[in-house]
């Protein structure tokens, strides 16, 4: 069974997954946090593949982007930087990026190396649905590589079914259609699009992401999905800590508290 698959059928709620950036902020500090990730007991791990104009990102993820970059990472750099991560890392590893530089790799070939080296599914934030189902979903079927697919408060319902009766894993759910970044609290109208989400009865759990940050927008995310995705606020920890990703969970498990 897939790692993904496996999670969320021993775990129904409280799951709680973190992004960051491979090669930030030091090239070789992608292995190292996501070791310090699991021994943190984090459940599940989005490694976030640089990209010149990452659209849905905001400033901290742009600028740990352009970071990674300029220290030289690259699709295949990371690949080779995975190769044993399975040696020592059990649970389930997503890797999230934009079309342009996974097309320029080949879409077979990078979902081939994802299974090589133990990676359980994909976020493409950009690629059109349409096009996953008659393109990309058998391709990634072949090689058991989960493509998750994000909704919006914008979403359709006839869409968001669809989404749900074609994908497997889970359904990423971006808590607005703002860009990525810490937030707060979540207002009642986006906290109205969890309650309608969750009333729909998907066949897919559901994560919530974008601008989970504290106790209070973790407990309004948790509270009406499978669990949530913290990015932002943990990029910049992991850069205040000077790379160091065990001390950067600690302070987010404080602020989390």
């Amino acid at each position: 069974m897939n790692r993904i698959n496996q999670l969320f059928s021993n775990k129904k709620e409280n799951i709680l997954s973190i992004y960051f950036c491979a090669g930030a902020p030091t090239l070789s500090s992608t292995v190292p946090t996501i070791q310090a990730l699991e021994a943190a007991g984090i459940d599940m791990i989005e490694i976030g593949i640089p990209f010149s104009d990452p659209m849905a990102d905001g400033p901290v993820i742009q600028d740990a982007a352009t970071k990674a970059l300029r220290n030289g990472m690259t699709l295949r750099t990371l690949f080779a930087q995975l190769e044993d991560i399975r040696k020592t890392v059990r649970i389930p590893l997503i890797l999230m990026g934009y079309l342009n530089p996974i097309m320029q790799f080949g879409f077979e070939a990078f979902c081939q190396r994802c299974n090589e080296v133990g990676i359980d599914g994909v976020i493409i934030p950009d690629l059109p649905f349409k096009d996953y189902l008659e393109e990309y979903k058998p391709v990634a079927d072949k090689y058991d590589i989960k493509v998750i697919m994000l909704i919006t408060p914008e979403t359709s319902e006839p869409r968001i079914r669809e989404i749900d009766a074609h994908t497997d894993g889970f359904i990423y759910m971006v808590s607005s259609a703002a860009i990525t970044g810490a937030q707060k609290d979540f207002n009642e109208q986006k906290q109205a699009y969890f309650r309608r989400i969750a009333a729909m009865n998907l066949r897919n759990p559901r994560m919530i992401g974008f601008g989970i940050s504290n106790k209070q927008t973790l407990e309004a995310a948790t509270a009406h999905a499978a669990g949530a995705i913290i990015g932002s606020k943990f990029v910049t920890l992991l850069e205040e800590s000077q790379g160091d990703a065990g001390v950067a969970i600690e302070k987010l498990k404080i602020l989390l508290r």
